[in-house]
């Protein structure tokens, strides 16, 4: 371990402890519920109860998959709903975010200035204020029992939009105006010289939107059965009683599996987001 330049190797390493410490920290949810899921049905109620599985067993995903098995709809379709409402809303959400970003961060006009600060103000609202609203514009336009009643929610979310347009204000307008010489009309300098220098915040935006979405359960928006997702699925399961717990633990397991890789393949963008201006 080399230590930085006008720090002693006394407290390069301190600071190397304590930051390890608290990774050791912030991963124990992770690992306790990994270990949860294969627990047997006597470890799990355990007191006091125990970070690490004694007896690991397979029985809990065996009961999930028999659970699942006796559903009238088959998981196939929980797992379809739960994948095509993420990718939709993720990919919907980073499009129409940073279109909207664009005019806000780098064009000047008449009332910019005040949508900047209802942005800004909309940030300070948790998304259960707008609850009822929602649900009403989503009535009217007969979106309820179906797909856009999960995926319109998630295109409109004001946290992406202050992020990207955060992001296109430090490109500079030399950039900008030196691609408008060259002939290029607006929509061609937003694909190809502004998104590729805000990769960075759109691979963030990525991974918040991502987990929300796969996260999400249908609510009082979706009553199909059809349609549904597997957070739904897992509600269904531990509504079952205490006899389900170690399926639900499982149901758990398997859905943190998908945003845990997704963070794992793009964290490099992540913390290039956190330390740089995403300019290359």
């Amino acid at each position: 371990m080399k230590p930085r330049p006008g720090r002693s190797l006394v407290g390069t390493a301190t600071v190397f402890l304590f930051l390890l410490l608290f990774s050791v920290f912030f991963m124990l949810p992770i690992v306790y519920a990994i270990s949860t899921a294969f627990k047997p049905f006597n470890e799990i109620f355990i007191f006091p109860p125990r970070l690490f599985v004694r007896k690991p067993t397979f029985n809990n995903f065996i009961q999930l998959n028999y659970l699942v098995s006796d559903f009238w709809v088959p998981l196939s379709r929980y797992i379809f709903n739960s994948v095509f409402i993420t990718i939709a809303g993720t990919f919907g959400h980073i499009v129409l975010a940073s279109m909207a970003a664009y005019p806000l961060a780098k064009h000047n006009f008449y009332g910019q200035k005040v949508l900047t600060k209802i942005i800004v103000l909309s940030l300070l609202f948790t998304a259960s204020v707008t609850y009822i609203p929602q649900y009403v514009i989503l009535s009217g336009i007969g979106a309820i029992n179906t797909y856009w009643a999960l995926i319109l929610p998630a295109l409109q979310s004001s946290l992406g939009l202050y992020l990207m347009m955060n992001f296109m204000q430090k490109i500079p307008e030399e950039m900008l105006e030196a691609a408008r010489i060259d002939g290029a009309k607006e929509a061609r300098i937003f694909w190809t010289v502004v998104m590729p220098n805000v990769k960075p915040a759109w691979l963030t935006l990525m991974i918040f939107s991502f987990q929300g979405l796969w996260n999400s359960g249908s609510g009082a928006l979706v009553f199909k059965e059809e349609l549904k997702t597997l957070p739904s699925v897992m509600t269904t399961i531990a509504a079952g009683g205490v006899t389900r717990t170690g399926a639900t633990a499982a149901a758990a397991l398997i859905l943190m599996i998908p945003p845990i890789l997704l963070f794992i393949f793009s964290q490099s963008r992540i913390i290039e987001t956190m330390s740089t201006s995403g300019l290359k």
